[in-house]
């Protein structure tokens, strides 16, 4: 996030898959209430993205609306940081289908190298559960449940591809089996609980790599007792969210200030 944010700088608004009616609520607000304690100058905003339309004022299309009307005719209103923390090709077509209804000059802020940031964040909750030894950085011990860990997405094949990259370092850090799996898409949390089954690994813990709204929280349960496992918190405000949402929109800023940016 720059230091000094223009006067007028788009809004940021944090677009969210509407996957219940109060997705808007916990960690969301969570999310922007630190944005705009860190950055007093920034017009945080947080939108449904599949939630109505220009009647709806916690719709996309009327943030987005009441952005534009805000600041400059054609001047930048916004950038729009869908809160997902793995591909999920829906619901950013989704989004960009509401950006062009609404007609607002607003851009996409995707959230980019995650992967690290991201395995940090899943050490820390599978450690605040319980399920996990501390890293260094907190200094504390605790004895582990979990000799096995499954790391849960929602957006289909692709982002358990991407995925499976976060599971990997967070592998390393734990030093214990890895494997990434889909609440939506293969492979299923059963069968990487299968494959982990076969390496010799009794105990299972699954670690939601989702912020929240955007997984169905029955179905993370669901999947939880289907396996017999225990179950970390989602990622939720964590900091390294917060860090990865600032950098997409200071990354779409700097493309706007830069000569030839749009």
């Amino acid at each position: 996030m720059p230091s000094n944010l223009p006067e007028g700088a788009p809004a940021l608004v944090l677009a969210v898959p509407n996957a219940s009616e109060d997705s808007l609520s916990g960690p969301i607000a969570e999310i922007a209430t630190v944005l705009r304690i860190d950055n007093p100058a920034l017009d945080v905003r947080t939108a449904r993205i599949d939630h109505g339309g220009r009647g709806d004022p916690t719709g996309i299309r009327a943030v987005l609306a009441d952005a534009a009307a805000r600041r400059p005719a054609g001047a930048p209103s916004a950038v729009v940081v869908p809160l997902l923390m793995a591909p999920h090709p829906a619901t950013v077509r989704a989004l960009r289908e509401a950006i062009a209804a609404s007609g607002a000059n607003a851009s996409i802020g995707e959230v980019f190298n995650t992967n690290a940031l991201l395995a940090e964040a899943l050490h820390h909750r599978l450690a605040d559960a319980g399920l996990a030894r501390a890293d260094r950085v907190r200094m504390f011990s605790i004895t582990t449940s979990a000799d096995g860990i499954i790391l849960v997405t929602v957006g289909g094949e692709e982002a358990v591809g991407t995925a499976s990259v976060t599971a990997f370092l967070l592998a390393a850090r734990l030093a214990l089996p890895v494997l990434a799996a889909s609440l939506d898409a293969k492979p299923t949390v059963e069968e990487a609980a299968a494959q982990l089954d076969a390496m010799g690994v009794n105990r299972i813990a699954l670690a939601p790599c989702v912020i929240g709204p955007e997984a169905d929280p029955a179905a993370i349960a669901d999947a939880t007792a289907a396996v017999g496992a225990k179950c970390c918190a989602p990622l939720g405000a964590h900091a390294n969210v917060i860090k990865l949402i600032s950098l997409a929109y200071g990354q779409v800023l700097g493309q706007l200030e830069s000569p030839g940016g749009s």
